[in-house]
């Protein structure tokens, strides 16, 4: 009998397909558009839609500004949080997962505003924990630079330790609302915290009442060992990037026993492996739409600069039909390894081509796109995906396309729930 995985989608609160013949059309910054495509994928019961976030305009790609903005690669984007607050209020089910930067809100802030979301969002808020990897992001916050990564992840580890310390001052039902005494919070029930960390310093409590969840549920992104211990540790689902059916299992399977290590049922963490479909009626139609994509003038130039943008590498100053050197970076070193297919002999116009898809492509028909999506998920032994679209340049096409194409067929299949059973994300994300 099919098992069912669970499914995400990735993106952020930027423009649209602006220049495709299925945009949204109007403005996208009042976020209707972001809240009609959340209603869209409620419908489909998806597990959660994730807002990621940066916060600089990337210069990392030819050394300015100018391809980032030509191409809209990830800018504008505008924050996510009261992006989050509208989704959550047009939605009932569907988990809502924000970004915020461990480098960017005070640990305190951080904590109040997950949550209030958690309570807008009745128990469906999740944070998605960013270190941020770039320093001209760490320049827009007073920094030269950003630490190293092993130091950011350390920083990091004490940074969640204190945040959930921080939601836990208030005890459950310390807000009696007693009216036979006249109290609404019982001040027994509410903690001062006098946290005093390496690098974090925080008296508590918080001024909000405890978040139905407890705690928001914890999204990250782990690459690099460290990354992965990180998410091990703290993780409720992590967001994956790996190549091909065995290094998704390979990854899997050092995160669920890294989880063991360090105290937690590996089941209680969701991975899920990001993933681009490209849908037709026909198997022809899609690979012909995929063929136009790859093969469009500016596609190269787009793909390399978005690499950039996340990885903190200068793509331009390598030849296109050469391989890639060795590489590490400060950044997102598990991007970079998913893109760069170590050891393939890829030229990197090759590896430009393949920037969303590397081994496996998921290219046809919804029924074909989602039979391969099972087989794979019975080889790497789970949890599922996290849909996205080519530079996250979303059309209403596309969102049908997937909620209304294949997500019906993996239903068909036993692959994908018809129904949400649970209210709370982190319920949601445990109910298999």
């Amino acid at each position: 009998m099919a098992k069912p995985f669970h499914l995400g989608w990735f993106m952020n609160f930027s423009p649209d397909a602006w220049d495709a013949d299925f945009s949204a059309g109007g403005s996208p910054w009042d976020g209707k558009f972001h809240t009609e495509m959340a209603v869209a994928l409620e419908r489909a019961c998806f597990d959660y839609i994730m807002l990621e976030d940066t916060l600089m305009v990337s210069e990392a790609y030819g050394g300015t500004a100018e391809v980032t903005l030509k191409h809209a690669l990830q800018v504008p984007k505008h924050d996510p949080i009261p992006l989050a607050a509208l989704i959550a209020a047009a939605t009932t089910r569907l988990g809502v997962v924000a970004t915020m930067s461990t480098m960017a809100w005070p640990p305190f802030m951080l904590a109040r505003v997950a949550s209030t979301l958690d309570h807008i969002a009745g128990g469906r808020f999740g944070w998605n924990i960013v270190t941020s990897g770039e320093d001209i992001a760490a320049q827009n916050f007073g920094m030269d630079k950003l630490p190293p990564r092993e130091a950011r992840y350390e920083m990091a580890d004490e940074y969640v330790d204190l945040v959930c310390r921080l939601f836990d001052t208030w005890e459950p039902g310390a807000d009696v609302k007693d009216r036979a005494t006249g109290t609404y919070a019982d001040f027994r029930k509410v903690h001062t915290l006098n946290f005093e960390g390496k690098y974090f310093r925080c008296r508590g409590p918080l001024n909000t009442v405890r978040s139905p969840q407890g705690r928001p549920a914890f999204v990250q992104a782990g690459g690099s060992p460290r990354g992965r211990a990180f998410a091990a540790r703290h993780a409720d689902s992590i967001i994956a990037t790996a190549n091909g059916i065995k290094g998704m299992k390979a990854y899997r399977d050092d995160v669920r026993a890294r989880a063991i290590e360090a105290g937690r049922n590996p089941d209680d963490i969701k991975v899920l492996f990001l993933a681009y479909p490209t849908i037709g009626d026909t198997r022809e139609e899609a690979y012909a739409k995929y063929e136009r994509m790859i093969n469009a003038p500016s596609f190269i130039e787009r793909a390399l600069a978005s690499t950039s943008t996340v990885t903190d590498i200068d793509f331009s100053k390598f030849p296109l039909d050469e391989p890639l050197p060795p590489l590490t970076t400060n950044g997102e070193q598990g991007s970079l390894d998913k893109f760069a297919q170590w050891g393939s002999g890829k030229t990197l116009r090759q590896l430009a081509k393949e920037r969303f898809d590397g081994e496996i492509k998921y290219i046809g028909t919804p029924d074909e796109v989602a039979a391969l999506m099972g087989e794979v998920m019975e080889e790497v032994g789970g949890d599922g995906f996290l849909i996205s679209s080519p530079f996250q340049r979303v059309s209403r096409r596309f969102i049908v396309e997937i909620t209304e194409g294949l997500v019906p067929a993996l239903q068909r299949r036993g692959l994908a729930r018809t129904a949400y059973t649970k209210t709370m994300l982190r319920d949601t994300l445990r109910e298999f």
